[in-house]
């Protein structure tokens, strides 16, 4: 800048920052140092439950002939015309339409947010087939094989979601049916899998259809009771005399909010802080184990609450 510019605007020179483009190897960079430990547990989480899904589909539910719905079921009763064809092969070829059928009429967003977990799923059972190829029940207990085959993939399931991931499939087809028929996503998901169940009677028998049936029925209380198992978060009210150190453990240790109000208690006739907070199970341990060592004579509740919409929790859909 000339001295004219700058004795016109005093005599502190100006600084000016010029943002330049990062390079690509710079962007890569970049982009790596911003992987957080969250995003990792993610990948993790989401990897794991794409395998319990999996080897409960290879182990229990393929050798019983179980068609209890989703892409897996489908799958299966394909198979059956294509012997030669691993059961992974055919989910990965129906996936792709699938998806694809996602990307045009539901749009992007729906088709690659399901996108890993897809092919993450069909290639792991596909892997599966062939590390341990199983053509035959492991018992001849059929029904306890059917607890195994729903709750174990279940989980895998679960675990998926909660780490804010899905497989798509048969998730796909219900939003497109749903979005033909103006019926709820959860009822359009629901007709599909009890469609596929019954398709079970016409080609493995009457017998495979009742239990693929029955699968499907428990598979769907499973499912909602674990996520919400999932995620339970601890509200928790104290009344204590120590209340700023309370507080002070809360936002500092923990690294959460709280909200305080005045109380009068009835048979004390004073007034004492409340504190209120939301806080995940591990937290609400470290919290009251915290209240116990600082003041024994607090008083606090715990309350479950499985839907959160706030920072530092979850958000409007």
């Amino acid at each position: 800048m000339s001295s004219g510019t700058a004795g016109a605007w005093g005599s502190t020179p100006i600084k000016i920052k010029v943002a330049m483009p990062l390079s690509e190897g710079d962007s890569i960079l970049y982009r790596l140092q911003n992987i957080t430990r969250r995003h990792i547990l993610s990948f993790l989480g989401v990897n794991l439950g794409c395998f319990l899904f999996a080897f409960g589909v290879v182990v229990f539910r393929n050798p019983n002939d179980f068609a209890t719905g989703g892409m897996s079921g489908l799958s299966l009763l394909i198979n059956t015309f294509f012997p030669r064809m691993h059961m992974g092969a055919i989910m990965m070829i129906l996936n792709g339409i699938v998806l694809l059928l996602g990307y045009v009429v539901l749009g992007r967003k729906s088709a690659t947010g399901s996108a890993y977990g897809t092919f993450a799923l069909s290639g792991m059972i596909w892997l599966l087939e062939i590390l341990i190829p199983i053509d035959a029940p492991l018992t001849d207990q059929k029904f306890l094989e059917l607890i195994y085959s729903v709750f174990i993939p279940g989980f895998g399931m679960a675990l998926v979601f909660h780490f804010g991931a899905t497989t798509g499939g048969t998730d796909i087809v219900a939003q497109v049916v749903s979005k033909f028929t103006k019926w709820k996503i959860a009822t359009s998901l629901l007709v599909v899998d009890f469609t596929i169940a019954l398709g079970a009677g016409l080609i493995f028998g009457v017998e495979a259809m009742l239990y693929s049936v029955l699968g499907v029925c428990i598979r769907t209380f499973l499912m909602d009771s674990v996520m919400e198992s999932l995620k339970i978060h601890k509200i928790v009210v104290i009344i204590s005399d120590k209340s700023p150190i309370i507080q002070q453990f809360i936002t500092q240790e923990l690294k959460r909010g709280a909200t305080i109000h005045q109380a009068h208690g009835v048979y004390t006739k004073k007034e004492k802080d409340v504190i209120t907070t939301v806080l995940t199970r591990r937290q609400a341990l470290k919290l009251q184990q915290f209240i116990k060592d600082e003041d024994p004579q607090a008083f606090i509740t715990f309350s479950n609450c499985t839907e959160i919409i706030g920072l530092g929790f979850g958000k409007f859909e």
